[in-house]
């Protein structure tokens, strides 16, 4: 008999996960993020226990899992209130990337630290002037002798000041037709003409964004990335565990606001009975909780497609989940506000700052607009507009 419950592995993952996230909780990422500190320590514990590591193959120091086993992490501290950005970036995009078409000496160098936490790796797409259309992408890598020069400058990259380097996307000139192709390249965060910038935020998070500055920057041949002829293929390999990995992000937020607004209306009583006795309270709250649960479902479906290598259906369902996800979050964040009252705009309940980790869901790492742009046309095959 099938069932629509995950397997034992994955739920005994999700507790074990929540139950370390619970001893670090909300308290401790906004303390860090308010004092200019780091989730360092939370970040080296879930490496310790493998749990960072969990999609990373086994003899890469990883746990041989799939996406969705990080999916499921990504989703619980999130859960505890500690919804950590790198997660969606380092094991998920470069530890996809490098693991599915990096050279056995690249897989060696980087994926064992990624899989610790003691490297932690950064992804740098996004320009000034190429977002969500990255064929407009200007960074470019030509070669030189036997090295590669970079130049160019990036935008909203998140992390990197604790990432030992950044998997950067440039464009190269083909030598056969003379266009430039995406490639991908691993840059360390140390070299000369890599500099960096802070962007400050309205988010609460320890996890900074930054403007990125390539000026000159040399790499060996060997920082390139699996095949320069096959950059676009490998760039959206990474995009689909993306996708997932900020759906599974952004429930984890909405079932945090969910069970806080919860618990408050529980015990704020006004006339004598509590307020979640109201359906005016009630409902709206029934209804975040529908809304949560769609979303997981369908980041739990996009998961399972991408584990069993089928990217064209894992980027539909991964965009569906990402655009349900957002949605979900923003609703149920909005709506723990407002059932808190006027507690819910204060420091001291934490809730006014979810409002804004919660709407970057709809915008990173990809458009709500952008997604229904693509069900528009690759599901319902109607006309492009761009």
């Amino acid at each position: 008999m099938s069932t629509f419950t995950e397997s034992d592995e994955r739920l005994t993952l999700r507790k074990e996960v929540a139950k370390l996230a619970a001893g670090y909780g909300r308290d401790y990422f906004v303390k860090q993020a308010r004092s200019g500190g780091k989730t360092t320590d939370l970040w080296l514990e879930i490496g310790r226990h493998g749990y960072l590591g969990v999609a990373i193959p086994e003899e890469y120091g990883g746990g041989g899992g799939g996406i969705g086993d990080l999916a499921a992490v990504c989703e619980e501290l999130a859960a505890q209130g500690c919804p950590l950005l790198m997660m969606v970036v380092s094991p998920a995009i470069c530890g996809t990337v490098i693991g599915r078409f990096g050279t056995e000496q690249q897989k060696r160098r980087w994926l064992p630290g990624i899989a610790e936490g003691t490297t932690t790796m950064a992804f740098a797409i996004t320009e000034p002037d190429a977002g969500s259309n990255s064929h407009k992408l200007t960074t470019t890598a030509r070669r030189d002798g036997d090295e590669w020069v970079l130049n160019g400058r990036k935008i909203y990259i998140s992390g990197v000041d604790e990432a030992q380097a950044v998997l950067v996307v440039a464009r190269a000139e083909d030598a056969r037709t003379g266009k430039l192709k995406p490639c991908l390249f691993v840059v360390p965060t140390d070299s000369p003409g890599f500099e960096f910038q802070t962007i400050d935020m309205e988010i609460v998070s320890p996890e900074k964004q930054f403007t990125v500055f390539i000026d000159d920057v040399r790499l060996p041949a060997d920082a390139l990335v699996g095949d320069e002829n096959a950059g676009l293929v490998q760039l959206f390999a990474g995009l689909n565990p993306e996708r997932i990995m900020a759906a599974a992000f952004a429930t984890g937020i909405g079932r945090f606001a969910l069970a806080k607004a919860t618990d408050y209306v529980k015990g704020r009583e006004v006339f004598d009975v509590p307020i979640g006795a109201h359906q005016a309270v009630a409902h709206p709250l029934a209804q975040s909780k529908i809304e949560i649960e769609l979303a997981r479902l369908m980041t739990q479906k996009a998961a399972a497609l991408y584990d069993a290598g089928d990217d064209m259906g894992a980027g539909e369902a991964a965009n569906m989940a990402k655009y349900a996800a957002g949605e979900a979050a923003c609703a149920a964040a909005d709506r723990a506000v407002q059932v808190h009252g006027g507690n819910g705009i204060t420091s001291e309940y934490g809730m006014a700052g979810l409002l804004v980790a919660s709407r970057a869901t709809r915008i990173a790492p990809v458009s709500r607009e952008m997604i229904l742009n693509f069900v528009g046309t690759h599901t319902l095959g109607l006309p492009k507009s761009y």
